[in-house]
């Protein structure tokens, strides 16, 4: 919060601050189990924070602290025995929640949430006009509830505070404005998308949960292209030119990528245009996954979504991370073909199991009504550190691209030479046989180029 808060409340970081070194501790609750703190460590040293300490607790959630009483105290002390500056709780903490812990603790310590972390770190990190827009306004829809809540908090004390009010409206305006930004920048990926598959492009893009290892499988996917390049007409489906090269760009750290991004290929000769978009994590609530919508209509418009799958998670991590992303996917356009990544890390019999986790929560999901689980192909092993399972992704992905075949036989003439120079520009060509005074011509390809390439031969 600003200065114009009250003098107690919490301490909200700016997420335009560097936060390198900033010593934190981390807090975790699970009602069934002891909680894992393997991923908000993870999520908390990608944003820059150094975890001094960790305070867990087996029981459900205290509707004031969100740890009990107990608990908070314990982390106070420590908060004050090491320094910290931040609590990070791996979990989501109403307003209020915030508020009561934030008190409790030392003066100045900062009380991150699990989905605050995740937002800015996203939005420190977004480098492209749609990824700014997108996570401010998720940062923004977050903040909202807890600055109303502070403006309540403030007229039922003596010192009444007109001024919280109006930062609320400030903040209601901020996201109306945010609002109609993404409906133009949706559309005009709308349009870009729907003008390179009338050019011959295949749209396939890669979704996962952050980690998975999606941008090094793009890249390896990339590097497959024999005659294809950089994208350079102004950005990708929603975003900057995918660099490959780009230092950072297949680190294997959480939200290694965070703008979706593109980059021409051809797959099995078929030109293909490859997104890789921001990984998904557990812990963003519904609402503010809403203002991911331009990343998630890429998702499901593609024609092809390649699902990656970290194979090296134990099977309860799999199937718990596959559930977020598909909940979050909700249906797609076209199929999704799954890919079991970091395969060479693995034995058969855990790659087998993996494969069954898939079919199964699959299944689940198909009882839930998540549409996107019908769209689910069988699962194929890779690895994009070394290679192995690629040739047979490709395969696959290619096998379930739209295709459409005819075979034309027209008099052979220069319009013939010239409809036959844009056809093989689309790879839409499979076969050629020249005739005495005719041409045979077998297309094979995407339905709209197909279509587009025999209306130039009828024309010729």
């Amino acid at each position: 919060m600003t200065d114009d808060t009250h003098s107690s409340d919490p301490e909200t970081p700016d997420p335009t601050t560097d936060r390198s070194g900033t010593r934190a501790l981390v807090a975790a609750r699970d009602a069934e189990a002891e909680p894992d703190t393997t991923e908000i460590r993870e999520l908390a040293a990608a944003a820059g924070y150094v975890v001094v300490g960790t305070v867990t607790q087996r029981r459900r959630e205290d509707p004031t602290y969100g740890l009990g009483r107990g608990r908070a105290e314990d982390l106070m002390r420590l908060a004050a025995e090491t320094d910290a500056e931040a609590v990070i709780y791996d979990g989501s903490l109403s307003p209020g929640q915030t508020f009561s812990l934030g008190e409790l603790l030392p003066a100045g310590v900062a009380v991150i949430d699990r989905p605050r972390l995740v937002l800015d770190r996203l939005a420190t990190a977004a480098d492209s006009r749609s990824a700014d827009v997108q996570f401010e306004l998720a940062r923004l829809r977050y903040e909202l509830p807890r600055l109303r809540e502070v403006a309540a908090r403030d007229r039922e004390t003596v010192r009444l505070r007109p001024e919280g009010r109006g930062r609320v409206r400030d903040l209601e305006r901020r996201i109306d404005a945010l609002e109609d930004t993404l409906e133009t920048v949706t559309a005009d990926r709308s349009q870009r998308r729907a003008e390179r598959r009338a050019a011959g492009f295949d749209l396939v893009v890669a979704a996962g949960y952050t980690n998975a290892g999606k941008s090094r499988l793009c890249r390896r996917l990339a590097e497959s292209d024999d005659g294809g390049g950089a994208d350079d007409d102004g950005g990708g489906v929603d975003g900057d030119i995918f660099n490959p090269d780009a230092p950072g760009s297949i680190a294997d750290r959480p939200f290694g990528t965070v703008a979706t991004s593109t980059t021409e290929a051809t797959l099995g000769g078929r030109r293909a245009l490859i997104t890789d978009t921001v990984g998904f994590v557990d812990g963003v609530a519904h609402g503010t996954m809403a203002s991911f919508r331009a990343t998630l209509e890429a998702i499901r418009d593609a024609d092809c979504v390649l699902l990656v799958i970290d194979a090296s998670d134990d099977l309860d991590a799999l199937r718990e991370k596959l559930r977020v992303v598909l909940g979050a996917v909700g249906s797609t356009a076209g199929p999704v073909v799954p890919a079991l990544n970091k395969a060479d890390r693995v034995d058969a019999p855990h790659l087998a199991a993996c494969a069954d986790a898939v079919a199964a929560t699959a299944a689940a999901l198909q009882d839930e009504g998540v549409a996107v689980a019908d769209a689910l192909e069988s699962p194929i092993p890779t690895s994009a550190r070394d290679g192995t399972g690629c040739d047979d992704l490709v395969a696959a992905v290619v096998e379930s691209l739209p295709t459409a075949t005819t075979t034309l036989t027209v008099p052979y003439s220069d319009g013939v030479e010239a409809a036959l120079s844009w056809a093989y520009d689309r790879e839409v060509v499979a076969d050629v046989a020249y005739r005495p005074e005719e041409v045979r011509v077998e297309l094979a390809g995407r339905p709209s180029a197909v279509e587009a390439a025999a209306r130039r031969f009828d024309q010729s």
